[in-house]
């Protein structure tokens, strides 16, 4: 199942705040007609504030799973994988060159590094629950793609990926690996996530960690 509700190829948040609260409402919106309980796994780091928006209006759990694009040292714009921190491998087209196994250990080594960063999470399992997976954006696809892979694992009873932005092309294929796909806008041409954005700046660690500490402690 998919839900869109924009429609425009300009900018269209103003930040991840205000991405993230409206994410919120399309979200609460489609909870409110289902039955079960539910957790948010925010991709850090950009998806952790729009995430803890959405867990904040379901009053529920948020947590974070890490993914990460294998990429080439020469070439780090193209993305030839992804792995999660928990070593689920998703391979493009472009794998079957030589020097993968050292690009994929590279980026495994590099989501491990961030998962552990994150020292304070809460102790819960989207075992039999609803479990949505959030980013600030989908370009790709191929990190969201992973972690509902990695996701999976877990025997949720239903996977809903969730992003303010998506290709319109990508859907069929997010469809193809969750439950329910809740994106606000699938403009065409995309290009990239932060062209709609008006403002869109590397999220450091130290404020993702915050984000996540304060949904533990609300």
């Amino acid at each position: 199942m998919f839900s869109s509700q924009l429609s425009s190829d300009t900018v269209l948040f103003d930040d991840r705040k205000d991405a993230g609260e409206r994410l919120a409402q399309l979200v609460l919106e489609q909870a409110q007609s289902v039955e079960g309980s539910f957790i948010v796994y925010a991709l850090p780091r950009g998806g952790v504030e729009i995430g803890a928006a959405i867990a904040q209006v379901l009053h529920c759990p948020l947590d974070i799973l890490v993914a990460k694009k294998i990429t080439r040292p020469e070439n780090p714009e193209l993305a030839i994988g992804a792995v999660t921190a928990d070593g689920q491998v998703l391979r493009s087209v472009h794998s079957r060159i030589p020097g993968w196994e050292d690009a994929l250990n590279r980026a495994l080594a590099k989501a491990k590094g961030q998962f552990e960063q994150f020292r304070d999470r809460p102790n819960v399992t989207a075992t039999g629950k609803i479990a949505l997976l959030v980013d600030d954006g989908i370009a790709t696809g191929m990190t969201i793609s992973v972690a509902a892979k990695s996701l999976r694992k877990q025997e949720p009873k239903e996977i809903w990926i969730c992003a303010p932005v998506a290709p319109q092309v990508m859907i069929q294929q997010l469809e193809g690996i969750c439950d329910r796909v809740l994106v606000l806008a699938t403009p065409e041409p995309f290009l990239s996530v932060s062209r709609f954005y008006r403002s869109f700046p590397q999220v450091e660690m130290e404020s993702a960690i915050a984000d996540l500490k304060r949904t533990l402690q609300s």
